[in-house]
């Protein structure tokens, strides 16, 4: 465990207040202990000096490398208020207006709405108040490495709120932000954050990628809990596209230096960082999140409204900013007390941790003089209160599960990619008896639930198949023709399941065999045209109707790509030579002989 005490500008000085803090060595080893943490570090400020920072348990826990106040975290979230700062300085500069439609930024922006799209303001977005849910699984699971192919998708995403009706966390808006400085200074976000922010705070551990990380000596690696005890280490999460909303790694140390700024009210030193203005702004009440009533167990803790980038509450007294991060294998919080100039910062390599909430209450408990409340038994029964819970619902949950039914098809038969344009595609296969969803770099096995719903469970790599770890289960549909045509998944509870459409695997065909195809076929009296264009792609026409697109999916059978349900299969004579069309619709299959 390595003890700092140091001035962020200017010598080093002496401080009594870190004499307050020798007796938590013994709290926080309870901490990690009884959270089963591989390890954290925690740093405190006043106004412009740390006044403690020190690291516990490991920042590689097989190898048994301690944490240290230098050890790299993923941040997550937190990096939400220096994506947000950046449109506070553009603010300043004139460059850009908070209360102006998002669009006169980002020209080709299209929300799910016109009134989204004609209204939703950088404020909007800053104060996750658009009516958009999160639709995480969307950027999570369906990796992408474009930040525009990201922005695509946002059109086709369902509002579950009207516009200003009700706050939701959605990291959408967040990446949105990044790019409309992207937009404005001509650099990247990246850049833009090493250049106005990192390199003037003397930020220099800190990272913008996984890649970066990795690299580092520093880096800590990640860790979950298995089976309530398990320390288990797991993959760190490329988070590129999405950066803006979370992919910060930084140090406490580095951290220090970016808490300072804002309890200094934007500066660094006697430098100017952030305008005081937007300090004032960010750090202040712009959207209300819920009533937050105090509680009878904790009732001086109350309040729960959200700034530009920040999360605002009343802590025993004491107003508070802050905001948590979560990204796989680490768990942040970093937070300031403006009228009580100090700020602290907790960075944990543990999934979904609550060890920076144990640790930084704790913390402000002693800084700020207040009465000693034992956070680690109060935060530990909350936890296992919840999980009690929620195993008691799920034993009192009546099943609708309908046993001894069988899939309406043969397994091969759901096979296949299936497609929503606001997450991305899924992959279906068969393998020996069984069948597989592959969604961006997870693998899912697909149980059979009941009818043709089936429940998914994660494939890890190294760890199998766990049960244990039940998600709702996905359900097919038919078309009218009898065919498997979609799935739906609940992918994001606040609204409808959401649809994936299934997509005809097209075959690669040469040039020289679909032109075996052309020609005129007589269906009674009407004359169906069969014909290629430049491109090498094959179509259909019929009269009064517009042209069809084939895609070759087997031998001699083309589905009709705007049509589901539709299909055209060519019949060959005993030489080999094409000579009859099939229609195969859902009404039924018509004959049509091929002209001479």
């Amino acid at each position: 465990m390595l003890f700092t005490l140091i001035a962020l500008h200017g010598s080093a000085q002496k401080s009594k207040v870190s004499d307050s803090f020798l007796s938590f060595d013994t709290a926080f080893a309870r901490v990690l202990k009884e959270w089963h943490a591989a390890g954290f570090a925690v740093a405190v400020v006043q106004k412009d000096r740390v006044i403690y920072a020190k690291g516990f348990g490991y920042k590689d826990y097989e190898q048994k490398i301690p944490a240290t106040p230098n050890t790299l975290f993923a941040i997550g979230s937190c990096t939400k208020a220096f994506t947000a700062s950046l449109l506070g300085m553009l603010n300043k500069d004139g460059k850009v207006d908070f209360d102006k439609p998002v669009r006169t930024y980002l020209p080709k922006l299209q929300f799910f709405n016109d009134e989204m799209t004609d209204k939703i303001t950088l404020r909007d977005m800053m104060s996750h108040r658009t009516g958009l849910p999160r639709h995480d699984y969307s950027w999570y699971l369906f990796t992408t490495l474009s930040r525009d192919s990201l922005m695509q998708r946002i059109r086709y995403m369902e509002p579950s709120a009207g516009l200003r009706e009700k706050w939701q966390y959605n990291n959408f808006m967040f990446l949105l932000q990044g790019m409309v400085t992207e937009t404005i200074t001509g650099k990247s976000w990246e850049q833009n954050i090493r250049e106005k922010i990192f390199g003037p705070l003397a930020m220099t551990s800190s990272t913008l990628s996984i890649d970066e990380l990795v690299k580092n000596p520093e880096a800590a690696l990640g860790y979950d809990v298995k089976k309530d005890s398990l320390i288990h280490k797991m993959d760190y999460y490329h988070i590129d596209a999405m950066a803006p909303a979370g992919s910060i790694n930084s140090s406490v140390l580095d951290m220090a230096k970016w808490v300072s700024t804002w309890i200094e009210g934007g500066k660094s030193g006697t430098n100017e960082l952030l305008p005081p203005a937007y300090v004032a702004q960010a750090s202040g009440s712009q959207m209300v999140i819920s009533g937050a009533l105090p509680e009878k167990e904790n009732p001086d803790v109350y309040l729960s409204n959200y700034g530009l980038g920040w999360f605002i509450s009343s802590y025993r007294g004491h107003y508070r900013v802050e905001h948590g991060g979560n990204i796989d294998g680490f768990s942040a919080s970093t937070c300031f007390f403006p009228s009580d100039s100090i700020g602290i910062i907790v960075l944990c390599n543990q999934n979904g941790s609550a060890v920076p909430s144990v640790v930084r209450n704790l913390i402000a408990d002693k800084l700020l003089g207040l009465t000693y409340k034992d956070w680690e038994t109060i935060l530990k029964k909350a936890s296992e209160k919840s999980k009690a819970l929620a195993k008691e619902a799920e034993k009192s949950k009546i099943t609708t599960r309908k046993t001894g039914t069988t899939p309406s098809h043969a397994l091969k038969d759901y096979a296949g990619v299936y497609q929503n344009k606001a997450y991305g595609p899924i992959e279906l296969s068969v393998q020996h008896d069984s069948l597989f969803a592959q969604v961006g770099t997870h693998t899912w096995w697909l149980r059979h639930y009941h009818y043709d719903m089936f429940e998914p469970f994660d494939k890890d790599p190294k760890d199998g198949i766990d049960t244990a770890d039940r998600s709702d289960p996905m359900q097919f549909q038919m078309n009218i023709a009898g065919d498997i045509e979609s799935l739906t998944a609940n992918f994001e509870p606040s609204i409808k399941p959401i649809e994936f459409v299934k997509v005809p695997k097209a075959k690669m065909v040469s040039r020289d065999s679909l032109q075996k195809y052309e020609g005129d076929y007589l269906l009674g009296t009407i004359t169906i045209k069969v014909y290629l264009k430049a491109a090498g792609t094959l179509y259909l026409f019929v009269p009064g109707q517009p042209e069809y697109e084939l895609l070759p999916t087997d031998t001699d059978l083309f589905s009709i790509k705007i049509l589901s349900g539709f299909s055209v299969k060519f019949l060959r004579d005993d030489k080999g030579n094409v000579n009859e069309l099939l229609s195969i619709q859902p009404n039924g299959t018509f004959k049509a002989i091929r002209k001479k």
